[in-house]
């Protein structure tokens, strides 16, 4: 069972990985680009830095991007731009001062919080919630840019701690939506995603009376088994990578039913 305190924890554990990463980065590291559309190693850092200032109740950013923007999809994204954009003049440095302070105060002030404060209501990515709702989509969302930053400077980490752990099992847990929804997988048929790696896991899903579930038991002989390390396997739920070009490149294996296969790995983006 997750406790108030060890949801603050997590987010201290993360928070805490990217602080160290970002000591290590020179400016030019900083500026590099990453795999979020129009977003450098920095615009990942600040806007994590943004979101807790806004949960801290700072006054918002003033400030207007100017021209169109082709990575800004929607009204959730020019929020999120006014705020990096308003950001990127600032050095690396300036720019990981402000996360460690912000973030260091976010941690207080949650260390603080008693029962009634995790259970006051706030919002969540998915509509209205609490306090202990949002903590774990913001520990999520975190793990997700930090790997994000990682791979553009080519420092690997953080894909075995707990706060991974819990990343992980938010992609395994999308996968039911994709195989039944988006996918479309037939009635009765089964989809092993096969997982080696950090926090190597089997997880087996089938679709019945037109829902897919999730299975206790993996079966012998299943419609499609898809292969992967969970590296590769969150980054393809988290719209990261080209579904296409990592099958091509061996990254991403199938076995059995090819085309269902290929439906389930080209749908498995769920955040966008």
């Amino acid at each position: 069972m997750t406790t108030d305190a060890d949801l603050v924890d997590r987010l201290d554990e993360v928070w805490g990985s990217i602080s160290e990463l970002g000591g290590e980065l020179s400016e030019d590291e900083w500026k590099r680009a990453t795999e979020v559309p129009g977003w450098s190693v920095q615009d990942n850092l600040t806007h994590i830095s943004g979101m807790e200032a806004s949960l801290l109740g700072r006054a918002p950013v003033e400030h207007e991007v100017a021209g169109d923007l082709p990575h800004v999809r929607n009204e959730i994204g020019v929020r999120n731009e006014v705020v990096v954009d308003s950001r990127r003049a600032m050095s690396g440095a300036d720019a990981l001062a402000e996360f460690r302070e912000i973030t260091r105060e976010r941690v207080d002030v949650l260390r603080a919080y008693d029962e009634a404060a995790f259970s006051a209501e706030s919002w969540t990515p998915v509509g209205p919630g609490t306090v202990r709702d949002l903590l774990p989509f913001r520990a999520f969302d975190s793990w997700v840019h930090e790997q994000d930053m990682r791979r553009a400077v080519d420092r690997p980490g953080d894909l075995d701690s707990a706060v991974a752990a819990a990343a992980l099992e938010r992609v395994v847990g999308s996968m039911p939506f994709v195989v039944g929804k988006k996918a479309a997988a037939p009635e009765g048929s089964t989809v092993v995603f096969d997982l080696d790696g950090p926090l190597a896991r089997v997880v087996a899903i089938r679709v019945d009376g037109g829902r897919a579930k999730r299975l206790d038991e993996t079966p012998d002989d299943p419609t499609v088994r898809i292969s992967s390390d969970t590296e590769t396997f969150a980054r393809l739920g988290c719209g990261r990578v080209d579904a296409p070009a990592e099958l091509g490149a061996g990254r991403v294996r199938i076995e059995g039913d090819d085309e269902l296969g290929r439906r389930v790995v080209e749908q498995m983006n769920f955040l966008f």
